[in-house]
């Protein structure tokens, strides 16, 4: 019965501290998992970059378009996009350029063809007379056309977007309504719009005929101005410039140069170190009251002492403790440092006490006791002498 009643007092405990390691852990995983389904959707700004190796960058790209001659121009504002263009050269523009519609204007007067992959904005200016028909599942699809950049490419990852072109126009890769990509030739320059450009990826480079396609098209021309997307993007008025300042000319904090994943880590980092302070503060819990150890009384110790002494006849270590605990008594009432040797100490108390320093020096220095009688009477004396100083 008594253990019964024992057992279920601890269940109450045994729960609440499982729940209290259930809360702790389900918070972990929160404040882990949230930073993750926040970021997911969100097009990064080094989406389809050619020096960014990541999954969703295109460094792979860029190294094949260079293997085969092609000259890969990295720009990351629309002004230099447009001065580095020219009549033999590609201006590709991606999803993650953030251009606005000015830019766009000035991107379409520039000289060269222009290329066009995934979600443009603006693509009533950058390219004419294309029009969009609506989004499509992005999958493998034949290109079913004569451009022969697709034809020698074969399949290929595409879709996105559907969409129908200008009168003599090209369309490639049907999708719903219409075509993934669309090309034909205005005022001189070739324009080519695709509706997804994951083909392009590190990620589906390697994937069908997607490192065919994207080498035709992109190394179409012996120089590929590549427009890619600035890290320091403000949607409110489009990329900052080169001078480190925002497009409304505020200049940026130091808070605005932080990435946002260091942010929810040393937001994490907070949450675990607040964590482990509860958790460690718990576990010391209350101030337990300890039994102290036994008590012996001193003179108990010194009968010990004497005892073992005397069993294994240790008179000269029985005498040199008797000699050193009295000359440590005597040193202070004679004006002598601790330090002071056993023999000064004899000195000093025959001067004070008015006896022949010879017999004192024998008392505090001289040879072993022989006997047990001898060792209690040098015990005697010692206690005289200090009594004499004391009275003195």
């Amino acid at each position: 019965m008594t253990a019964g009643v024992a057992g279920t007092a601890r269940t109450p405990g045994r729960v609440r501290q499982a729940a209290w390691v259930a809360s702790v852990v389900l918070l972990v995983l929160v404040t882990a998992v949230l930073p993750l389904l926040l970021s997911e959707g969100q097009s990064g700004g080094r989406t389809l970059d050619p020096a960014d190796t990541s999954l969703d960058g295109s460094a792979a790209l860029a190294r094949l378009l260079q293997a085969h001659g092609v000259e890969v121009v990295r720009v990351e504002t629309p002004g230099a996009a447009v001065a580095a263009a020219g009549p033999q050269t590609l201006l590709l523009v991606t999803e993650a350029s953030f251009l606005n519609r000015d830019a766009a204007h000035r991107i379409a007067e520039a000289p060269g063809d222009r290329l066009m992959a995934g979600a443009v904005p603006h693509l009533d200016v950058l390219a004419p007379g294309v029009r969009r028909e609506g989004p499509v599942r992005a999958r493998s699809r034949a290109p079913e056309c004569t451009l022969p950049e697709a034809v020698r490419a074969g399949d290929a990852y595409t879709g996105g977007m559907s969409f129908t072109g200008p009168r003599g126009s090209t369309g490639c890769y049907p999708a719903g309504d219409g075509r993934s990509l669309v090309r034909y030739t205005a005022d001189g320059h070739t324009v080519t719009v695709l509706g997804d450009a994951s083909f392009m990826t590190n990620l589906r480079l390697a994937e069908d005929g997607n490192a065919a396609l994207a080498l035709n098209l992109a190394g179409a021309r012996p120089k590929l101005v590549w427009l890619a997307g600035p890290d320091d993007f403000d949607e409110a008025g489009g990329p900052g410039d080169e001078t480190g300042e925002e497009a409304g000319g505020e200049a940026r904090s130091l808070g605005d140069l932080i990435p946002g994943g260091v942010k929810w880590a040393v937001l994490q980092l907070i949450v675990a170190v607040a964590l482990t302070a509860l958790w460690r503060g718990r576990r010391l819990g209350p101030v337990v009251a300890e039994r102290l150890p036994v008590v012996v009384r001193a003179a108990e110790t010194v009968e010990g002492r004497g005892r073992l002494y005397r069993s294994r006849r240790a008179r000269d270590r029985a005498a040199l403790a008797l000699r050193a605990a009295a000359a440590d008594r005597l040193a202070p009432r004679l004006g002598l440092p601790r330090t002071a040797t056993p023999e000064e100490v004899a000195v000093a108390a025959a001067a004070r006490t008015g006896r022949d320093p010879e017999p004192v020096l024998t008392l505090l220095c001289g040879p072993p006791p022989g006997d047990d009688t001898a060792l209690v009477t040098l015990a005697a004396h010692l206690d005289s002498l200090e009594r004499q100083v004391r009275d003195s």
